[in-house]
């Protein structure tokens, strides 16, 4: 889904990953992202924050089941494989080369990402409650501007 608008508490400028943050798989992901993102090109905010919800809302999508990640970029949403093969590619190597798996069809690979997204809480379990950024780590997370 796209829209050209710039979604609630971001820039124009911004990159964000929305994930889900009570899911573990997610928070790997999140952490990989701060890890890896040496030039701090992303800003992350859970689905469930209001930031996120704002977000979601913002691109039509629901805002009480998440089924994927979401990518914005230039006031552009992304989700699914194509979400990860955008954010991916901006990663230095070796990770960047997992840009390769574009060449597979879209449809082949959302498939492959809907099986880990819809089975991900029993195979990497599952949070009770969001996991908070820590000090040192909020900074690369998005903040509220209105």
């Amino acid at each position: 889904m796209n829209k050209q608008t710039t979604p609630p508490h971001m820039t124009k400028e911004d990159k964000v990953i929305l994930f889900d943050g009570v899911c573990k798989l997610c928070h790997f992901w999140s952490q990989f992202t701060i890890k890896y993102d040496k030039k701090r090109v992303f800003k992350l905010a859970s689905v469930q924050s209001p930031e996120g919800q704002r977000i979601l809302a913002h691109f039509g999508m629901p805002t009480d089941q998440f089924d994927t990640m979401l990518y914005i970029e230039n006031n552009l949403s992304h989700e699914k494989s194509d979400a990860f093969l955008k954010i991916i590619r901006q990663f230095p190597l070796p990770w960047r080369a997992l840009f390769i798996f574009s060449v597979i069809p879209k449809a082949i690979r959302d498939w492959g990402y809907d099986r880990i997204a819809l089975n991900r809480y029993v195979l990497f379990g599952k949070y009770d409650q969001c996991i908070l950024p820590t000090a040192d780590h909020k900074s690369r997370f998005l903040n509220p501007q209105e």
